[in-house]
């Protein structure tokens, strides 16, 4: 076996951030201190293992000489994970995002968000503008994310294993249970509070850094993407072949668009 595979799977020891109300935010350093940081942040029922680092980015990143500040979101890998939905309005997940940058001493980062954390950053650029120097949103959801998930179906299966009849609940709960370590509890909770005061992203106030838009030819939110890259003063828009919601993060084509566009900084 390559003697380099197991360093993609490596993880160093999490560092934990307090946020405003008292969740312990897991976060991992890779990098040199004095290069650009690079802040990734997962989707949902993600982490930051199985979104940035089994997928090669981390080892991408780092090799073209950033410094990558991975997160676990709220409810996610080694955070803490809240069972009450409204621990996870919007704003908390943009509060973790400040509490995060303000710990570490960051005045700005390039932002790499996928699905959940592309829609947390599309709100991070937005309201935190001068924190988030530009972006790549991979996968960004359509108007409010998890909408379509039948709350009581996910709730009635993580509580007493009733069998999920919705398609796209399936699909979600099915995703949960892929990553080790995840609370299905929690992330029906993190569902929940989402609707709690979250808005669709506002085309008419849209992020003025410059932002790369990425999503797979096979995802349903395909032309909804490119809306809001349309809508961006600064957006281009990258599609990425034969890729569907939940395999594009291992795209090559997404890993070096993304260093391309990082790059470009002048």
């Amino acid at each position: 076996m390559d003697a380099a595979l197991p360093a993609l799977t490596e993880m160093p020891t999490p560092q934990y951030v307090m946020s405003a109300d008292g969740i312990r935010i897991a976060t991992y350093l890779w990098g040199d201190e004095d290069a650009p940081t690079v802040l990734c942040v997962h989707g949902f029922a993600s982490s930051c293992r199985d979104n940035w680092v089994n997928t090669g980015w981390v080892r991408d990143l780092t090799r073209a000489g950033y410094r990558v500040l991975g997160v676990d979101q709220r409810g996610h890998g080694a955070s803490d994970k809240p069972q009450e939905a409204s621990a996870y309005r919007m704003d908390a997940f943009v509060g973790d995002i400040a509490s995060v940058l303000d710990t570490y001493l960051l005045d700005t980062v390039f932002y790499a968000g996928y699905s959940l954390g592309a829609r947390v950053g599309w709100q991070v650029a937005v309201q935190l503008p001068d924190r988030v120097d530009r972006a790549v949103l991979g996968g960004i959801p359509d108007g409010r994310p998890l909408a379509r998930l039948q709350i009581e179906q996910a709730r009635a299966y993580a509580d007493h294993g009733t069998p999920v009849e919705d398609r796209v609940t399936l699909n979600y709960v099915t995703l949960a249970e892929r990553v080790a370590g995840n609370d299905l509890g929690a992330l029906v909770a993190l569902a929940e509070g989402m609707r709690l005061g979250d808005a669709d992203p506002d085309v008419a106030h849209p992020p003025r850094q410059p932002v790369l838009f990425a999503t797979g030819s096979e995802d349903a939110i395909l032309a909804q993407s490119k809306l809001l890259a349309g809508a961006t003063p600064n957006g281009t828009f990258l599609e990425l072949p034969g890729r569907h919601h939940f395999n594009a993060p291992g795209s090559r084509v997404f890993r070096e668009g993304a260093l391309g566009f990082f790059g470009e900084r002048g």
